[in-house]
């Protein structure tokens, strides 16, 4: 009897097992094939055929084509955008996650095979059998290996895998997502910071200005020639310039401070390369707008969401079907231990079960239709996401083409001022005109400077998030992303 439930054992386990790989014929393969509830199919979203505001004419290549290093020729960028992939806490958060998603594949699709497993015990125990017989005292030994397997014939096994794999899937993008955004964040920065040292330096060139201007005023009123409304204007302005410095200098630490945490450092200095007035832009080719739904990683891991309350719903309608396994053991039992390995103690089991639902107060019916309405908040999820895309190109599109007209505009105005600066100068050294005359012009030229630095760095803004609309860096793959961090 021994040799012939150890084979029924083994059979169970190599049935089990090599199920799943064997490829199915007949009516029994279809069964095998079988898996209750939809089958996933992308739902139709609306794309326009052009993005609104496109710079130039179509064009199948997109900017967004390009690794991030090769559309700003700054080496200190990057330099710091590699860093901050290196040591960001997000980033290495984001990779975590991706090992979790992996693990609760392997965790759903287990399943599918046998669970093999082991028992034993050992047990002292007084029964209690009739009045006036005395109760007797004994041990119990057992040792057992069993096995038992879940034939998926609805496919639930199957459809919990697949929403496992989805969401790890998901997992990916989303860390593709943690990494374009990382890389824009990381720029805007970097740009803003160059903006605030172009503001800091016009601050001290004005501060010293205004500083000549009260030296003047001083003179000539110690001299009798100006009242004291000149020297105390002068001193106004000096003390704003002043304060504009001070407060330049806090924003520059506090920035500096917010890069070292995307850096996963301590607080410090930042390394600066081309001066704002001195960074180019890049040309922006956008690209096709069916090219958007591939590139942008967040309508990726929506669709991945999609898929996997696609596949829950299925695990859903499986529920309502029986389920059928398969199970042995094969061990001994006997009161003394020595004889728990001997054959007249051996135990031996084989069986199938098949169990079902029939009455769960609509337990099963109303998971169903909790999984679907899941299953409906993804697709209107997917189709937002989709629509919130072409969103933030618009956006980026329409800020690159105002902030040229506003930057053309703006530097003609500065010109226009220095001019001034420069007339009102030469009309006081010849005695034309007094100091005042100077003071108001150069009063109009720093803060139209000022304006103009900011847009410089808005027009790299607008490219920075142009970029990360288009998903850019879409094209590099796994082993290029782990290559710069």
């Amino acid at each position: 009897m021994m040799p012939r439930a150890c084979a029924a054992v083994v059979a169970v386990i190599l049935f089990a097992g090599c199920g799943p790989i064997v490829e199915p014929h007949g009516f029994l393969g279809r069964l095998w094939h079988l898996e209750v509830g939809p089958d996933y199919q992308r739902p139709p979203v609306y794309t326009p055929e052009d993005f609104r505001g496109r710079i130039g004419p179509p064009d199948a290549a997109s900017f967004a084509d390009l690794p991030w290093w090769e559309v700003f020729g700054d080496p200190a960028l990057h330099g710091l955008v590699s860093r901050v992939l290196e040591g960001n806490y997000d980033l290495q958060a984001a990779v975590a996650r991706i090992e979790e998603a992996r693990a609760q594949v392997g965790v759903a699709a287990s399943a599918l095979f046998p669970q093999a497993a082991y028992q034993g015990s050992a047990a002292r125990q007084r029964v209690f059998f009739f009045p006036g017989i005395a109760n007797p005292t004994f041990n119990t030994f057992l040792g057992a290996f069993n096995v038992a397997w879940e034939v998926d014939l609805w496919g639930r096994i199957r459809r919990s895998t697949e929403a496992a794999q989805a969401q790890y899937l998901a997992s990916e993008e989303a860390r593709r997502g943690v990494i374009v955004t990382l890389v824009s964040d990381a720029a805007t920065n970097y740009f803003q910071l160059l903006d605030l040292d172009r503001e800091l330096a016009i601050a001290h060139e004005s501060a010293e200005t205004y500083r000549q201007t009260l030296d003047v005023f001083t003179r000539r009123y110690l001299g009798g020639t100006d009242t004291k409304i000149s020297t105390s204007r002068a001193q106004a302005n000096l003390q704003a310039s002043i304060a504009s410095i001070a407060t330049f200098e806090r924003q520059i630490t506090q920035l500096e401070d917010a890069i070292s945490v995307l850096l996963g450092t301590n607080p410090g200095p930042v390394e600066r390369g081309i001066p704002l007035i001195d960074q180019t832009m890049p040309s922006t080719p956008q690209g096709l707008t069916t090219a958007l739904l591939r590139r942008r990683p967040d309508i990726r891991q929506a669709e991945q969401s999609m898929i996997s309350a696609n596949a829950e719903v299925g695990v859903a309608v499986a529920n309502f079907f029986p389920t059928v396994g398969l199970s042995a053991l094969y061990g001994g039992e006997s009161a003394k231990i020595g004889d728990v390995v001997k054959s007249s103690g051996n135990i031996w089991n084989i069986a199938a079960d098949v169990t079902g639902p029939i009455f769960q107060g609509g337990r099963l019916l109303e998971s169903y239709w909790a999984q679907k309405a899941f299953w409906d908040q993804t697709i209107a999820q997917y189709r937002g996401t989709i629509v919130q895309a072409f969103r933030e190109v618009a956006d980026a599109l329409a800020a690159q083409a105002k902030l040229v007209e506003q930057r053309t505009a703006q530097e003609a105005q500065v010109a226009a001022l220095q001019e001034s600066v420069r007339l009102a100068l030469a009309r006081y050294q010849t005695g034309l005109a007094n100091y005042t005359e100077v003071l108001d012009a150069e009063q109009l030229l720093y803060p139209a400077e000022t304006s103009l630095a900011q847009t410089q760095r808005d027009q790299l803004l607008a490219v920075v998030n142009l970029y990360k609309a288009l998903g850019g860096g879409w094209k590099l793959t796994d082993d290029a992303w782990t290559a710069m961090q």
